[in-house]
C-alpha cells in the first residue's frame, strides 16, 4: 500500500483509461477520495455500481472543486469544453492533465482556459486495449507501459516531479517531450496502425465477392489481428485523425509510397527486394520483445483455446 499523493483526484471521463487509473488508486491507496464525473448518466450510474470513486457527478465543474489532481480522460475533441467548463472551480495549486493521444491539439485546446495559478501538464499514457467504458478497465493497465508529458513553458519542477510520481506508482515509465515530437511519433507507432487496420477491415466487408461467414471463418490469421485494432473506440479515433491531421497525413503519404515499392517488387517478381524487406522488419519485432513491449510467447500469449487441446 503507497503512501497517499493526493488528497483528492477527479476523473473527468470514466472509460478505459479512468476506470483502469480509479482501480489503481483505489488498490494504491494513494488518494483520500476519488470524484468521478462523466456526461452520460447511465455511464455515471456504473462506475458507481463498480465503486470506482467516492463521489459522483455529472456536473464536471463541481466535480473539480478542492481536487489536488485533475485528470481529463475524454476524446481529444472534447478537451476545451471540459477545461471552459472546469476552469473557473480549479484550486489554485491543482494540476490538470489528461490522457489525450494528440498533444498539440489538447494543449491549443485547453491551456487558454487554465488559470494561471494551476499547473496544466498534458501526458498521455500509452496503454489501452480495444475495449471502453468503466467495465474495461483494470488496474494493471499501465504496467510497464510508458507515460508521455508533454510539459508547456515555464511548467512548474514540483508539479511535473510530483504527476510522474503518480505515474510512476501506477507502473508507468514515464519519458517526456514536446508536443510536434509526440504527435509525429504517436503517428507511425498508432494512429497509422489503427487507420490502415480501420481501413482493411472496411475493404473486407466491402468485397462482394467474399462472404461474410469466410472473413470470419478463416479469420485465425493476419487479419484477426487487424480486426481487434478496428475494433477500438469509434469515437477516439475519428477525433484522433481530425486533430492529428498534419502528422498522420505526412506517414500515410510515407506509407503510400512504401506500399507502392512494395507493389512493385511484387509486380516484378523482385525476390531479392521483398525477402530485404521482410527480413528488416523481422528486427523490429525483435527489439520491441527485447523492450518489454511485448511477449515473444507463441500466439502473442493469448491463452490456449480448450477446445483444440
Amino acid at each position: 500500500m503507497s503512501d497517499r499523493q493526493f488528497d483528492k483526484i477527479t476523473l473527468i471521463g470514466i472509460g478505459l483509461i479512468g476506470s483502469s487509473i480509479a482501480r489503481a488508486v483505489k488498490n494504491l491507496g494513494i488518494a483520500g477520495s476519488v470524484t468521478v464525473s462523466t456526461r452520460s448518466q447511465k455511464t455515471l450510474d456504473r462506475a458507481r455500481e463498480l465503486e470506482l470513486g467516492t463521489d459522483y457527478t455529472l456536473d464536471a465543474g463541481e466535480a473539480v472543486q478542492d481536487a489536488d489532481l485533475v485528470i481529463v480522460s475524454v476524446p481529444v475533441g472534447a478537451s476545451g469544453d471540459v477545461a471552459r467548463e472546469i476552469a473557473p472551480h480549479l484550486k489554485p495549486g491543482a494540476i490538470v492533465t489528461d490522457v489525450g493521444s494528440t498533444k498539440a491539439s489538447v494543449v491549443a485546446q485547453m491551456l487558454p482556459h487554465m488559470p494561471k495559478n494551476v499547473h496544466f501538464i498534458p501526458g498521455h499514457p500509452l496503454a489501452g486495449t480495444e475495449h471502453s467504458g468503466p467495465d474495461a478497465g483494470f488496474p494493471e493497465l499501465f504496467r510497464g507501459r510508458w507515460c508521455i508529458l508533454t510539459p508547456v513553458p515555464g511548467t512548474d519542477k514540483a508539479a511535473k516531479k510530483k504527476l510522474t510520481t503518480f505515474w510512476e506508482t501506477l507502473g508507468s515509465k514515464v519519458d517526456e517531450m514536446d508536443t510536434a515530437h509526440h504527435d509525429k511519433v504517436l503517428a507511425i507507432v498508432s494512429h497509422l496502425p489503427h487507420i490502415i487496420a480501420y481501413n482493411i477491415v472496411g475493404t473486407a466487408d466491402d468485397l462482394e465477392t467474399v462472404t461474410e461467414s469466410e472473413v470470419i471463418k478463416y479469420s485465425a490469421s493476419g487479419f484477426r489481428d487487424f480486426t481487434r485494432l478496428a475494433a477500438s473506440d469509434p469515437t477516439m479515433w475519428r477525433d484522433v485523425c481530425l486533430h492529428n491531421k498534419e502528422a498522420i497525413l505526412e506517414m500515410l503519404a510515407r506509407f503510400s509510397e512504401d506500399l507502392a515499392y512494395l507493389q512493385r517488387a511484387i509486380r516484378w517478381g523482385d525476390g531479392e527486394k521483398l525477402f530485404d524487406l521482410f527480413t528488416r522488419t523481422r528486427a523490429i519485432r525483435r527489439s520491441i520483445i527485447d523492450a518489454g513491449q511485448d511477449t515473444a510467447a507463441p500466439n502473442f500469449g493469448r491463452p490456449a483455446d480448450p477446445s483444440k487441446g
